[in-house]
């Protein structure tokens, strides 16, 4: 067992538990971590879909109670339905354009410049939503209609560009679409489960080639474990925050990040990988 392996494993699940649900992009985090512990190969992009898992199942446990009283509730409850409907109507627009441009965006924007240049762009629109006029209409997710839900499904499709952030493509769009901020932010986590499921087995189909769990499975379950964790407590504390805080230090954290990434490139003080 290679304790190298175990160790970046360990470091990239608590990255991916950490971002997935802050408004500071995981996929951006996880490309310029794996960069920079030189795990960003075919492999390493495999696991970054596994330790995804991890993350999707500290919000199901999170938020059990309330997916348990749906799935009860489908049959019967228009409460319920209305609930997997809206979740099903903001799905959409990610799924409809990620397939027509998945590849694309892989290809071209999947490098550590472009995200960084996304982390800047994203905090700039997060200042300018927080310095808006806010008009709540929606307290709680199960006050949405379809339309409210489209919305929020057209503002996440905006995380298809890496370094922008699913959930804070999401959590901002709340804001300006007259969300609260519990409600847009509880709406991001709900609208991960099935994003990121059917996103993590479809790329896992893809790449089934790559996968040895004879040889993989230690150091997957280490990051698996890692996310899961480390995402549940990222949660936890961002639903304390914004109870009594707005999303500024996120934005100021993302130029940071972003003005790092790009001194550190053309300085040529770190390698990141251009081609």
């Amino acid at each position: 067992m290679d304790l190298i392996i175990l160790l970046k494993a360990l470091i990239l699940g608590c990255v991916e538990g950490l971002t997935e649900f802050l408004p500071v992009s995981s996929t951006g985090h996880l490309i310029l971590a794996g960069d920079l512990l030189n795990f960003n190969d075919d492999k390493g992009k495999v696991f970054e879909i596994v330790i995804q898992m991890g993350a999707i199942l500290a919000i199901c446990w999170e938020y059990r109670t309330k997916i348990i009283a749906v799935l009860i509730g489908l049959p019967s409850q228009a409460s319920a339905q209305k609930f997997v409907l809206n979740l099903l109507i903001a799905f959409l627009p990610l799924a409809c354009l990620g397939f027509v441009f998945g590849d694309f965006i892989s290809r071209v924007l999947f490098k550590p410049i472009p995200v960084a240049l996304a982390f800047i762009g994203g905090a700039f629109v997060i200042i300018w939503a927080e310095k808006r006029e806010h008009n709540i209409t929606i307290l709680d997710v199960d006050d949405l209609n379809w339309r409210d839900a489209l919305k929020l499904g057209l503002a996440q499709a905006f995380a298809l560009i890496p370094g922008t952030s699913r959930s804070g493509a999401t959590i901002i769009g709340g804001l300006l679409f007259g969300l609260s901020r519990k409600a847009a932010t509880e709406f991001s986590f709900f609208l991960a489960i099935p994003t990121l499921i059917i996103a993590s087995f479809y790329k896992l189909y893809k790449h089934r080639d790559l996968l040895d769990l004879a040889t993989d499975a230690s150091y997957f379950s280490v990051g698996l474990i890692a996310a899961f964790f480390s995402a549940l407590l990222a949660t936890k504390a961002l639903l304390r925050y914004i109870s009594h805080n707005d999303f500024i230090i996120f934005a100021w954290y993302r130029i940071g990040f972003g003005v790092i990434v790009l001194v550190t490139s053309y300085s040529g003080w770190v390698q990141w990988t251009l081609d």
